[in-house]
């Protein structure tokens, strides 16, 4: 079940925080519950993506972006997202989250998210995210003139360019296996 009271508590709190550059870092705090864990007793894979939303979907309201979609009446979904995990988080672990848009392409933008506990990097995800209208996706120049008029384009790492260029030889569909 999606953490419908976390993700309002989180909101909730953002509104409070003072509002945020687009290419700024937000920053949030987490705690794993024991609903949140796996068989082996450590934060679920899932719910660490669900975790993920939490951080993001603050991080886009503070930086003006979740106005923009209710008044342009444009949507957000996420096209894809790569995770490494590298430390188990147990339960009562607090979690703090780093949030932040590394950059965009025509179509996309990525938005790389980061877990720590007690100071040590636990995961790192980065998001593909669209943000679309009746028509598709918006190209990604036309949300950034609405959102931040005259930001520059940051060059992504060489990393995340390589992670789009995989991606970009996948195939799509996939062949369905026999």
């Amino acid at each position: 079940m999606y953490p419908i009271f976390r993700f309002l508590f989180q909101s909730w709190r953002a509104s409070n925080l003072p509002p945020l550059e687009p290419l700024g870092t937000h920053v949030s705090h987490h705690v794993c519950w024991p609903w949140d864990l796996d068989l082996f007793l450590e934060l679920n894979n899932g719910r660490t993506l669900t975790l993920f939303d939490l951080g993001r979907i603050p991080l886009g309201q503070r930086a003006g972006l979740l106005a923009l979609l209710k008044r342009e009446r444009w949507g957000l979904t996420v096209a894809g997202s790569v995770v490494r995990y590298r430390r188990r988080v147990r339960m009562f672990d607090r979690i703090e989250m780093r949030s932040r848009l590394i950059g965009w392409d025509a179509r996309f933008t990525y938005i790389e998210q980061i877990m720590l506990v007690r100071g040590v990097v636990t995961s790192q995800a980065v998001f593909r995210t669209a943000v679309t209208d009746a028509k598709g996706i918006v190209p990604t120049q036309r949300l950034i003139d609405a959102l931040a008029p005259g930001l520059a384009t940051p060059d992504l790492p060489d990393w995340v360019q390589a992670w789009i260029a995989a991606e970009d030889l996948r195939p799509w569909p996939p062949a369905l296996a026999g």
